[in-house]
């Protein structure tokens, strides 16, 4: 029993859920990215800045997730894609107050970079990310 359900990990879950981190690293340093324009170039405060990333970068996941994490129970007519970018938005929508919370939390009481600060926060949330869209937005 110990031994099918370590198989069945190991054929689903664990794959599903290194694809998730490197589409999730990818897109990280996309919204790293844009978050320092946001703020260094066009002089926003960080913390909308990172709103505005996050939600660049929900599309990008969405659409790289679909076509490789969960390519076996990808949403691939029109009707499902748009149902399940409609649940992943949900998804990462309630994601958004976690990773600004810490975000908030790392720059005014750690003294942290923004950008590093925002690092951890992606991180953390993506834990929070993965469970939802894995059962809900894939599953």
């Amino acid at each position: 029993m110990v031994r099918e359900i370590l198989r069945n990990l190991r054929r689903g879950t664990l794959p599903q859920l290194r694809r998730f981190v490197v589409v999730g690293s990818i897109a990280a340093g996309v919204q790293l990215v844009l978050l320092w324009m946001f703020v260094d170039k066009a002089g926003l405060n960080y913390l909308l800045g990172a709103l505005i990333a996050i939600e660049i970068t929900i599309l990008f996941q969405y659409t790289l997730n679909n076509a490789w994490t969960f390519r076996a129970t990808r949403n691939a007519t029109r009707s499902d894609y748009l149902t399940g970018l409609l649940k992943t938005n949900v998804v990462r929508g309630t994601a958004i107050p976690i990773q600004l919370g810490i975000l908030y939390v790392l720059v005014n009481s750690g003294d942290i970079l923004y950008l590093v600060a925002n690092a951890v926060a992606i991180a953390i949330s993506g834990v929070y990310r993965f469970v939802l869209d894995s059962r809900w937005t894939w599953g």
